[in-house]
């Protein structure tokens, strides 16, 4: 009978992968778990020790930092599944899964399904033929280096990506591949891993090529397998139930999913969200349950696509699946950073982002040229941004795999200042106090349009006195709403005072926070 050793890659919520390690191996299975070497180590000491008695549960031997897009997930996954390999002799098929996932069938149809099924299941479509890739780049991935990570290091990383495309410095693929691109939720037999392994070994020119690709955990595995597994061997599926919108965002499951959910024709779903406490509940009892006989009708893509092609409530087409997300998520946590002077604000995240690593955005609402990723078109202009931007800070909570994300906002904002407060995630913000010159306040009434090169010395004199005011009203309307977790950075405050309000504020420890704020040019105009 077929025994699955899950090989589990994740980065945080301790409680929920020690019970997701427990409830997958009380039915016979195994799993070894890659926890991110650059998450919480008291989270991970919290798994070890919850999971020590358990001889069904191994960890990777080395940990390491894991990057969206990076061959860092590649490699987790390589050490958890030697791990798997050397720990469980008696397994027969080893399934990648992430914390999201949860079984949408039982143990039981799982084991008799893979006994009828010998075949390595793993999506691999020809990378260059295929649509798999929708938008953006396709052949750059490949035949340029990748160095730093796209998401952390932008700039870097196009950078130094102009630099090979101006100098022509493009590489060969190994002669004797055919890349394939597809899902990184497989299931692969053992005797496949075995052969890949091995593969890994051999090949070190391959390994050298995919250390420097961009998003190689969609190409390695499917192009080895592929590579040395017979194709009647191989189904280009997965096993792991996931919708995308048309917006290229993955969709989440809720408490009323649970029916939809069991009649797929898969093992697995992803991603089930965190607050669907009851179909946690009702799919965790129904992994071990005995005797239950499934009705597949496989529907999800096409009722999904019905549904969201249909009017309601006398509109002509459906809501946008971004006007149904109602909050950030209860978890999350948005750190906003305001200030009058966006030059000053902008050095304040730099210095942020270089200390604490924290996805950074600077003005997401006040400026079209924001450099954001592509979210499907929410992103283009300010007025979508605006008026979804819940669902786009939710989208980039998402693209950038985290539960911490830090932007800037002009005091003028207060309407979003308020909206985010009132979510249910925690929203941290930070005012940065500027002095303002005369001659500062003239170059800001030229920027916006109040002034221009011929206005007279009288008018601009009558003028200052008004913006002056206006800025401090939208300072003193910003305290006057009393957030919850605000605190205000002050230039003519001492380095020690705005230190004390930045490790509140980012909460990091005062040495990190005295780096930041004792940053000499941070104020100068």
């Amino acid at each position: 009978m077929a025994k699955i050793a899950y090989i589990l890659l994740c980065h945080k919520d301790p409680v929920a992968i020690i019970r997701q390690a427990e409830r997958l191996t009380s039915c016979g299975d195994y799993m070894a778990i890659h926890f991110d070497a650059s998450a919480s180590e008291a989270h991970f000491q919290q798994i070890s020790k919850a999971l020590a008695d358990n001889p069904s549960v191994t960890f990777a031997r080395k940990r390491i930092k894991c990057g969206w897009g990076e061959w860092s997930l590649v490699q987790a996954t390589l050490n958890a599944v030697e791990s798997a390999v050397d720990a469980f002799p008696r397994a027969t098929h080893f399934y990648m899964l992430s914390g999201d996932c949860m079984a949408i069938k039982s143990a039981e149809y799982a084991h008799n399904y893979l006994d009828e099924n010998d075949v390595d299941f793993i999506e691999s479509f020809d990378y260059y033929e295929s649509d798999w890739i929708k938008t953006g780049w396709k052949e750059e991935r490949l035949i340029y280096r990748h160095w730093f990570n796209e998401r952390t290091q932008k700039r870097r990383f196009y950078w130094m990506f102009e630099l090979q495309k101006r100098l022509g410095l493009t590489r060969e693929i190994p002669e004797d591949l055919q890349i394939q691109i597809g899902s990184q939720w497989w299931c692969l037999r053992r005797q496949t891993i075995e052969i890949v392994l091995e593969f890994t070994k051999k090949r070190k020119d391959v390994m050298r090529f995919f250390k420097t690709t961009w998003i190689p955990d969609e190409t390695f595995f499917q192009t080895i397998v592929r590579h040395l597994v017979a194709e009647d061997e191989i189904r280009a599926r997965t096993l792991t139930f996931l919708m995308f919108t048309d917006y290229g965002m993955p969709l989440t499951f809720y408490n009323d999913h649970y029916d939809l959910l069991l009649a797929q024709d898969y093992l697995f779903a992803r991603k089930i969200s965190s607050e669907a406490t009851d179909l946690k509940r009702r799919l965790g009892l129904l992994y071990s349950a005995k005797g239950v006989e499934f009705q597949i009708s496989n529907e999800g893509r096409s009722l999904f696509n019905f549904l969201s092609g249909r009017g309601r409530m006398g509109r002509r087409f459906a809501t946008r699946f971004w006007e149904t997300e109602s909050t950030l998520g209860r978890e999350r946590e948005l750190l906003i950073v305001i200030c009058k002077k966006w030059h000053v604000a902008k050095r304040v995240l730099e210095r942020i982002r270089q200390t604490t690593n924290l996805p950074s955005i600077e003005y997401l609402f006040n400026e079209e040229s924001t450099p954001l990723p592509d979210l499907g078109g929410i992103q283009n202009t300010l007025g979508k941004r605006t008026r979804h931007r819940r669902a786009l800070m939710r989208m980039l909570f998402d693209y950038y795999d985290t539960d911490r994300l830090i932007v800037c906002m002009d005091p003028g904002n207060i309407d979003l200042l308020n909206d985010f407060a009132s979510d249910r995630s925690v929203t941290r913000i930070l005012e940065v106090e500027c002095q303002f010159t005369d001659e500062y306040l003239v170059g800001h009434a030229m920027r916006v349009g109040l002034a221009g090169e011929r206005t007279s010395e009288d008018t601009l004199e009558r003028l200052l006195p008004t913006i002056r005011n206006d800025m401090v009203f939208e300072s003193d309307r910003i305290r006057d709403s009393q957030f919850e977790h605000y605190g205000r950075m002050r230039e003519n405050a001492t380095t020690e005072e705005n230190a004390e309000t930045l490790a509140a504020f980012l909460q990091i420890p005062s040495e990190k926070a005295a780096e930041i704020a004792g940053t000499h040019y941070l104020f100068s105009d």
